[in-house]
């Protein structure tokens, strides 16, 4: 007989999952029962600093107050509707969001993936219908070591061969070209070209940063060539790197959008894309769809997460914290660390390889009340909510200067 929730220790519940659960993740051997603002706590009781934020999810903290209370006014009045019918929230949500991007339309719909696979879908549309490309036969041209996804779509065209291997065939029309590299884009960019899909930081990658001006020149080359320049921004976007966005750290607006994980405020799933209006006017009624896109929880969540983006407050943390990050990891270079990138509240911080693996710092991290993760060797990523304060950044910090002396 199965023992409740509540009295099952920690090892038990990962024990449990092992013949229950396929393994499409590998985490940390912690059991996360509750939560609030900054801090975690296991089933045990005991209490972690999470420096990951759900990879970004959870930019404003866990269970933010705001958003909570958005949550709770909706559950009591209406969840779901279906596109099938109009909704009282999906208006404003639109309305602010595009709002706050600089953009036209919204394209509501509910994880990162789907929001890349909508993009992908629009963008081919636009370059059939404007642009003139003859049917089947758009090209889109993606970074490599890119990380959009996991969909059988997205995977086509990465160049992780763990996240493809065992899944094909694959999805035709993609050219990968290297990342921050603008004469190999200049040679892939043709007149079947729909569109460049590119994170303005790669996250899964490591936190990759571009040289300066590489994302000005990507949005020249597209306007140039004629096609449209696709900026994921579902993990560097809505704060994390002291801009709303990315690519405005360049004045970049690209022609399309998408955006995810903190557009759910950590409550809900919420993706968008969102592109001005000739390029998502191409869609027609019944050509593209989503049960829950759009759905009045996801809507008043989102509108929630906008009107916290709006006072500037959570950008301007992300920019001022970022220092503290940065120079706290400055000190640690030549004593652990060989290097790091870093921008805003997120960083990837590579290890010296003969102090241990990413997983094996994540590991000693965690025991000692810090939770990160690991990322290709011995890279970590620290990407802590927006909420975080100056004092615990510096907590954490000074863990992991003590993780690697010993």
């Amino acid at each position: 007989m199965t023992a409740p929730v509540g009295t099952r220790s920690s090892a038990d519940l990962i024990r449990a999952e092992e013949p229950v659960l396929a393994h499409n993740y590998h985490p940390l051997p912690v059991v996360v029962a509750r939560a609030e603002g900054t801090w975690v706590e296991d089933v045990e009781g005991r209490r972690y600093l999470d420096m990951l934020a759900g990879y970004s999810a959870l930019n404003f903290g866990h269970r933010h107050p705001a958003l909570i209370e958005a949550a709770h006014r909706q559950l009591d009045r209406l969840t779901l509707t279906s596109r099938a019918f109009h909704n009282d929230r999906l208006a404003e949500f639109a309305e602010r969001l595009a709002t706050l991007t600089g953009l036209d339309m919204v394209l509501p719909m509910n994880t990162g993936a789907e929001a890349v696979e909508s993009g992908i879908k629009v963008a081919r549309k636009w370059a059939y219908d404007v642009k003139g490309v003859p049917a089947d036969r758009a090209t889109i041209v993606v970074a490599a070591e890119n990380f959009h996804g996991r969909t059988t779509t997205i995977v086509s065209f990465s160049t992780d061969e763990t996240a493809r291997a065992g899944f094909g065939p694959f999805t035709p029309g993609f050219r990968i070209v290297p990342y921050n590299d603008l004469a190999a884009l200049e040679a892939a960019v043709d007149e079947t070209t729909a569109a460049v899909l590119l994170e303005p930081i790669q996250g899964e990658a490591g936190v990759v940063i571009p040289d300066e001006g590489y994302l000005t020149g990507v949005r020249e080359l597209t306007r140039r060539k004629g096609c449209l320049f696709v900026a994921d921004e579902i993990q560097s976007g809505l704060g994390r790197t002291g801009r709303t966005l990315a690519v405005e750290h360049e004045g970049v607006v690209p022609d399309v959008l998408l955006l995810g994980k903190a557009l759910g405020g950590g409550i809900v799933p919420v993706s968008a894309v969102v592109a001005r209006r000739d390029v998502l006017g191409v869609l027609r009624p019944g050509e593209h769809g989503s049960t829950f896109g759009g759905n009045p929880l996801a809507a008043a969540v989102g509108t929630a997460v906008v009107e916290l983006l709006e006072t500037g407050e959570f950008q301007r943390r992300a920019a001022e914290l970022g220092t503290v990050l940065r120079d706290g990891l400055t000190g640690l270079v030549g004593r652990g660390v060989v290097g790091f990138r870093a921008r805003g509240l997120w960083a990837g911080v590579d290890i010296d390889p003969a102090i241990g693996t990413g997983r094996e710092i994540s590991k000693l991290l965690m025991h000692e009340g810090i939770l990160v993760k690991d990322t290709h060797g011995s890279t970590i990523r620290l990407a802590p909510p927006l909420t975080i304060t100056a004092e615990e950044l510096a907590s954490a910090l000074g863990v992991l200067e003590k993780v690697l002396r010993r």
